[in-house]
């Protein structure tokens, strides 16, 4: 199995170093590491370089662009996707790619760095919990910062949609159509806690509003991306 392991990063010089070495310290090894420079401004290019890494230059600003320049990218059968400021566990690769055969997308759990002991604890219990409901409901949650895809059925259903959030989970439920998406529960990744910014409030509110559905309507028909 051939996996690509793909970074998007805008101005992310801080964080990077620490993400690749995560990466590059995998059980499973990944068949190539790409960092998707989403226009940075500071030393996230050369950063990347340093470690080995390739990069691909994405210059329209977004996350969704970002991670969809890196899908184009990718030169292996199976995409992993993880970000800049998180910590794939050392058999995170290996984890996923064991849930892999027959599936078109993989996915696992989160837990927060930076925070108290407790609060890191609670974040990955309330998560997992949250992911198994979403499950249950038959909607599975894929986070940008722990998920890999079979490329050639994300480029099926049109990749990643043009949209400021939930591009990850709304490709998550396009992918469902096609086959199954599977949860590897032990595929952990440390995320940082800089998400926690507005509060602890303000970030469940967000995880919240992907029990709603796709009331906007961001894809079309099967296999379609509206523009």
């Amino acid at each position: 199995m051939r996996v690509s392991v793909v970074i998007p990063a805008r101005n992310e010089e801080a964080y990077l170093p620490s993400a690749l070495e995560a990466v590059l310290a995998q059980t499973l090894p990944p068949f190539e590491v790409i960092v998707v420079d989403n226009a940075s401004t500071d030393r996230t290019r050369e950063v990347a370089e340093a470690l080995g890494a390739r990069v691909v230059f994405c210059g329209r600003r977004g996350v969704a662009y970002a991670r969809q320049a890196g899908l184009l990218a990718a030169r292996g059968e199976w995409v992993a996707m993880t970000d800049a400021d998180s910590l794939p566990t050392s058999r995170w690769l290996e984890k996923l790619a064991g849930k892999a055969p027959g599936a078109v997308a993989v996915y696992g759990p989160l837990r927060f760095y930076g925070v108290s002991p407790l609060e890191a604890a609670l974040s990955e219990w309330g998560y997992r919990a949250f992911l198994n409901l979403m499950a249950l409901l038959g909607r599975p949650n894929l986070a940008g910062a722990n998920m890999m895809l079979l490329k050639e059925a994300a480029l099926r259903v049109g990749g990643f949609p043009e949209v400021e959030a939930r591009e990850d989970v709304l490709l998550g439920w396009r992918l469902k159509a096609l086959g199954p998406v599977r949860y590897a529960r032990d595929a952990l990744v440390l995320t940082s806690a800089r998400r926690l910014q507005g509060g602890w409030g303000r970030f469940l509110l967000r995880q919240a509003r992907n029990l709603l559905g796709d009331p906007r309507g961001y894809f079309g028909e099967a296999g379609e991306r509206e523009r």
